[in-house]
């Protein structure tokens, strides 16, 4: 023999607070917290005994009504700024009602959406292809094939390729330079001349990443005290001077 066990799951703890309140036709602004938070607490207890993992939210939310069953209990009321006495089920009352607004917005919008599947979409391309071809016959459409249909499809094809054939193509160079290259070769000419005008390193390399890779190159060997530059003649010219103590050493 076998039977059946049926626990009805809730979305949320709220939503599992506004089943006991309409089951048992409860007053939402007066809400009896101990048969309420009673029934919370054995529809948890439910679930352990069947292994049902219960999510950290009702947790929480039967901590805060055994919280508002305690506050009640207690003969000192809570006053509000006003002296007038706080109702600690309040803010629970509050939120079950935003929670039912909006559960019925849901409920609402669900409907609208069940609706909208069923009516026939308009202008879908794909669907309709896919239902003719299953109409079609093929053969019959080769008999009724000339020379005119076959020079539109040979037409769409010769478009097709050119398209293809001219998107832009990106390609990635790496440049043949690294500063240390360029230090190197920056420091060996200052040897040779001991005295290198910044015109004359372009004339070694004349393209235009070259020349960039060349001025930081001079740039890393000024912060690193290698060389002197100082203003030359000509415009954007210097003069490159290795310093005096790198000559001694």
């Amino acid at each position: 023999m076998s039977f059946e066990i049926k626990i009805p799951l809730f979305e949320g703890p709220f939503d599992l607070l506004l089943f006991f309140i309409e089951r048992d036709e409860l007053d939402i602004y007066d809400i009896p917290i101990s048969k309420i938070t009673g029934n919370f607490l054995d529809y948890l207890k439910d679930l352990e005994k069947l292994n049902i993992e219960v999510a950290s939210e009702f947790i929480l939310v039967a901590a805060k009504l055994m919280r508002i069953k305690a506050k009640m209990l207690l003969p000192r009321p809570q006053l509000d700024e006003e002296g007038n006495e706080v109702d600690p089920r309040e803010e629970l009352v509050k939120h079950l009602l935003e929670y039912k607004k909006y559960k019925s917005v849901l409920q609402e919008l669900s409907s609208m959406e069940e609706n909208m599947l069923q009516k026939e979409k308009r202008g879908n391309v794909h669907k309709e292809i896919k239902k003719l071809s299953e109409i079609v016959n093929v053969e019959s459409e080769l008999q009724d094939l000339d020379l005119y249909k076959l020079l539109k499809v040979y037409k769409k094809v010769l478009q097709r390729f050119e398209t293809e054939s001219n998107k832009p193509t990106h390609r990635v160079l790496q440049y043949p330079y690294t500063i240390e290259q360029q230090k190197d070769f920056i420091l060996s000419k200052v040897m040779e001349k001991r005295k290198l005008s910044f015109t004359q390193i372009v004339e070694y390399n004349q393209e235009k990443i070259g020349v960039i890779y060349n001025f930081l190159a001079i740039l890393e060997l000024l912060q690193l005290q290698q060389i002197s530059i100082r203003i030359g003649e000509g415009y954007n010219n210097f003069w490159i001077e290795r310093l005096e103590r790198e000559l001694v050493d």
